[in-house]
């Protein structure tokens, strides 16, 4: 049975950010750490990704030198083929992709490259490590079309007070 905390989680997320966003501004890091590997597990055990998709259908991840590598490889393509067909560099520097959703993303959510995924979606949605708690802004916008996310902010907001 799913938790009810996740009915109209989408909802609940905005009117509850700037909650979220106190909690992150004063939660003890190391009690935030201590409860992430459990809460992650049983929000993996709630939410289905491949029922949702959003970070793949809306945002880029980072692709990295060794992504960037790795994936050319796989796909048979020169770096800078696989650069041009598919990435451009952001505003902060970073390649991410020219458009969403993800080139990668099909129509049944799987991803074409998975095995040989960027790292940022390897961790992603960051919910068992110290991404977390170290960089906030982050946290809060993927609370706003995760689930995940969501669902790990609220009950750390339980367990720790």
């Amino acid at each position: 049975m799913v938790d009810p905390l996740l009915k109209n989680w989408e909802k609940k997320s905005v009117e509850r950010q700037k909650l979220h966003k106190r909690f992150l501004d004063r939660a003890d890091k190391n009690k935030v750490l201590q409860e992430l590997p459990d809460l992650h597990e049983e929000a993996f055990g709630q939410i289905d990704c491949l029922a949702c998709a959003a970070c793949c259908k809306n945002y880029s991840p980072r692709f990295k030198t060794t992504d960037i590598k790795r994936i050319s490889r796989l796909l048979k393509l020169r770096e800078s083929e696989f650069i041009d067909r598919y990435l451009h560099l952001d505003d902060e520097g970073d390649y991410v992709v020219r458009s969403t959703p993800c080139p990668f993303l099909g129509a049944d959510n799987f991803c074409s490259i998975y095995d040989d995924r960027p790292s940022d979606c390897r961790r992603f949605p960051y919910t068992d490590e110290d991404v977390l708690i170290k960089r906030k802004a982050l946290t809060l916008k993927n609370a706003s079309f995760c689930p995940a996310v969501f669902f790990v902010l609220e009950k750390l907001m339980v367990k720790i007070s």
